[in-house]
């Protein structure tokens, strides 16, 4: 079993993370930029590293949870990246919601193919009270026996593992539920607003409809009223991915304009700027 692993990003998935392998008694390696999220993990219980190459050198498996594509690969490939410090086997876990593209490129990297690093996409989702319960649900991609060797750690912060099947598979997986989760946000809004529209109270119609046909995860929930920064950037990846594949997804786009809509119209902030 893979006794040590490294957790890059430290964030409100990462941190949880970091705590739930702790204690059950991994060596927990951790980074991130930011000193508070440093000492957050470390009062759980994670040993502190100055740079993503410290933590790689002293790791079995490194789960990368930062925010997008030029963030992993970053932590992965730039100055004091995880490559600069990796041994021989290290697997590279990739939890962020990144592309395809993004996983293959890492895995044709020359310092991974060189050192038989293994590359595993696994995308997490549940969202954050689920980061904290340790109630996570895990989709991947990569190979079965390098998966199977993750499995123990893994489980410390995710009760449902599935592997989809090759690498960028898990992406796959985490893109089709944000499809999912995104249009029932959408919805969700519009239908309440027209019962409030027309004189129907929405907390009363939400909790009836929770007990109809209409029931879905987000009205549960209740996702609308949150920032949703990751939302549009969701989207964006599907339509990108669906032209790539050459298909017409009509309902992604009105979904993606109902997203940014109600983000809009909530006054909730823009997705981060992402530098080119």
């Amino acid at each position: 079993m893979a006794d040590n692993v490294g957790v890059i990003g430290l964030g409100k998935m990462g941190l949880p993370m970091a705590r739930h392998l702790a204690a059950r008694n991994f060596s927990v390696h951790a980074y991130d930029l930011d000193e508070k999220r440093r000492e957050s993990a470390q009062a759980v219980g994670a040993n502190i590293y100055a740079s993503p190459a410290d933590v790689a050198r002293v790791s079995d498996i490194v789960i990368v949870v930062v925010g997008f594509d030029n963030e992993v690969m970053e932590v992965v490939d730039g100055p004091g990246g995880l490559l600069s410090g990796a041994r021989d086997g290290l697997v590279i876990a990739v939890a962020s919601t990144v592309s395809i593209e993004t996983m293959h490129t890492i895995a044709a990297l020359q310092g991974v193919t060189a050192r038989r690093i293994g590359v595993l996409d696994i995308p997490l989702c549940r969202g954050e009270p689920a980061a904290e319960s340790g109630q996570l649900l895990l989709m991947a991609g990569g190979d079965a026996a390098t998966f199977e060797r993750c499995k123990p750690a893994f489980a410390a912060f995710a009760n449902d593992q599935y592997l989809l099947g090759k690498l960028g598979s898990g992406q796959v997986g985490k893109m089709i539920n944000n499809l999912l989760l995104w249009s029932c946000v959408s919805a969700n809004h519009e239908g309440l607003k027209l019962g409030e529209a027309l004189g129907v109270q929405s907390e009363t119609l939400r909790q009836a409809l929770l007990k109809s046909s209409g029931a879905n995860w987000a009205l549960e929930t209740w996702l609308q009223p949150r920032p949703m920064p990751w939302a549009e950037k969701d989207m964006a990846i599907v339509m990108e991915e669906a032209d790539n594949a050459r298909l017409s997804l009509p309902l992604c786009g009105t979904v993606r304009e109902v997203i940014k809509g109600i983000k809009i119209e909530k006054g909730l902030p823009p997705p981060p700027r992402v530098p080119k």
